[in-house]
């Protein structure tokens, strides 16, 4: 079978499952029941990370504290679903969707319920009533927003450095005062330090003993997971109490101090040697290279990032690495690069056992609005084009060499990428197709101030890091 053979082949299957998801309802999505985050360092949670968080409180924990997951606002949108409404939090998904001409995109919707945690428990729940606790088989929990970086498109909510430098600076001069702590008291979002009583950290242990056992997929997230005792308080556990069917997954943006990271790999080591799991995996985020990397995602040291990848993959046996790449406006430029650098160690880390160790995922980025693609100019679809054809240039074949042939990146992969450059093509040109659309304008003036105000606060220049777009800064700072 070739490789357009294989990604045809793929493509059916994926037509004939959305076809039998929306026979269940046209709005119908797993992750609502199965999959939840929950941050409990400020008392949100989410099912699906593109929806907004939202509050959980405290009376329903009270009550129950499966509702860390089970939250009254949460059994409304499973309702809708059920009843083939589309919740509006799950947008993500409706415009790519809404997006898709001719049948080549597959939206989160569609890949999520059919992932292993979820399709077991499709048909079960699309006939529970959406009122119904259910234990998730996905779980993401963050413990605290303590972390080392700064990435641009964060926020004081989840990272500590972030808080440090608002409370300091106050937020940023854009129409939307972005990243203003006021704004995180009216959402009930303000961080609860670690060193404080955390109901929501207690609610999380009192659980865990009827949640671990059911549990497919464990994720601990941040903040920086790394940075937090409560993220080594799970992996006591984990060796305590073996799941020989557990996927477990770590986030970390691999820049902590090192002794804390070989702590990280010892722990991680020692369960692996008693199999007490079935896998495990590493997500780290990164969508560019050098210096525009670490602007992006500030308090990143791009060579010592780069440098535990390859760790995470030589110490940690049979250990797989997944890079998540938030695409943004920063991005562009060079992420081909960045493409390069993952297609390198697809080939290095790539074994006949496992021909597959390194994965990458593609969102784009929403939220800030001012540092979306979409404030771009038409010009800069070409780079995007570019890094679609060239991961088909490098399609990966599902059969051994990794290098005969095919050479590193898989359908699944190029799909992210391709929906993400078709979902942004439309309304690139959309946009710039009318004279001065408000959006379009207020986007790109945010832009301007926010850059500056980042090169003023952390030292920076944007210029400097990225001079190939210089005439679009130029343009924005006319506005």
């Amino acid at each position: 079978m070739n490789d357009q053979e294989q990604h045809l082949k793929r493509k059916d299957s994926l037509d004939n499952f959305r076809s039998h998801l929306n026979q269940i309802s046209p709005s119908m999505c797993a992750a609502k029941w199965q999959q939840v985050t929950v941050h409990l360092g400020t008392g949100q949670t989410h099912s699906c990370h593109h929806p907004s968080t939202h509050h959980i409180p405290i009376e329903e924990i009270k009550i129950d504290v499966s509702a860390l997951h089970n939250t009254k606002f949460k059994k409304e949108q499973r309702a809708k679903m059920l009843n083939g409404q589309r919740p509006e939090e799950c947008d993500y998904c409706w415009k790519a969707e809404d997006s898709d001409i001719d049948g080549n995109i597959f939206s989160d919707r569609i890949t999520k319920s059919r992932d292993s945690w979820a399709l077991p428990y499709l048909d079960k729940i699309s006939k529970l009533d959406p009122n119904e606790n259910v234990n998730p088989s996905y779980l993401e929990v963050s413990f605290s927003n303590v972390c080392n970086f700064k990435c641009s498109y964060c926020s004081p909510e989840i990272s500590s450095k972030w808080m440090e430098e608002i409370k300091k600076y106050g937020p940023y001069p854009t129409s939307n005062y972005y990243n203003d702590i006021e704004w995180l008291k009216k959402k009930n979002r303000i961080p609860i330090l670690e060193r404080e009583v955390n109901p929501y950290i207690d609610a999380f242990w009192e659980w865990w003993p009827t949640l671990y056992p059911n549990l497919e997929v464990l994720r601990i997230t941040g903040g920086e997971p790394l940075m937090t005792k409560n993220t080594f308080k799970v992996l006591d556990y984990v060796y305590d109490n073996p799941r020989p069917s557990l996927e477990l997954n770590i986030n970390s943006n691999l820049c902590v101090p090192d002794e804390l990271f070989q702590k990280f790999i010892d722990s991680m080591n020692r369960i692996i040697d008693k199999n007490a799991i079935k896998d495990f995996k590493l997500y780290t985020s990164c969508e560019a290279t050098g210096s525009k990397a670490e602007y992006i995602r500030h308090g990143m040291d791009y060579s010592k990032w780069l440098n535990n990848c390859h760790r995470i993959l030589k110490e940690l046996p049979n250990a797989k690495l997944t890079v998540m790449s938030t695409y943004n406006a920063l991005s562009v430029t060079s992420f081909q690069d960045f493409l390069k650098e993952i297609l390198s160690l697809k080939l290095q880390y790539s074994t006949k056992k496992d021909p597959n160790p390194i994965s990458l995922d593609i969102p784009y980025l929403r939220w800030p609005a001012h540092l979306g693609v979409h404030i771009l100019t038409p010009e800069f679809l070409n780079p995007i084009e570019d890094q679609v054809t060239f991961m088909y240039h490098n399609l990966q074949q599902d059969h051994w060499p990794p290098g005969g042939g095919g050479k590193g990146f898989y359908s699944y992969e190029i799909n992210r990428m391709e929906r993400t450059y078709y979902v942004l093509d439309h309304k690139i040109k959309f946009l710039n197709s009318i004279h001065s659309p408000d959006e379009l304008r207020i986007d790109r003036k945010n832009f301007i101030l926010f850059v500056d105000e980042h090169d003023k606060r952390r030292g920076t220049n944007f210029l400097e890091t990225f001079p190939e777009m210089e005439n679009f800064y130029k343009l924005c700072k006319e506005l």
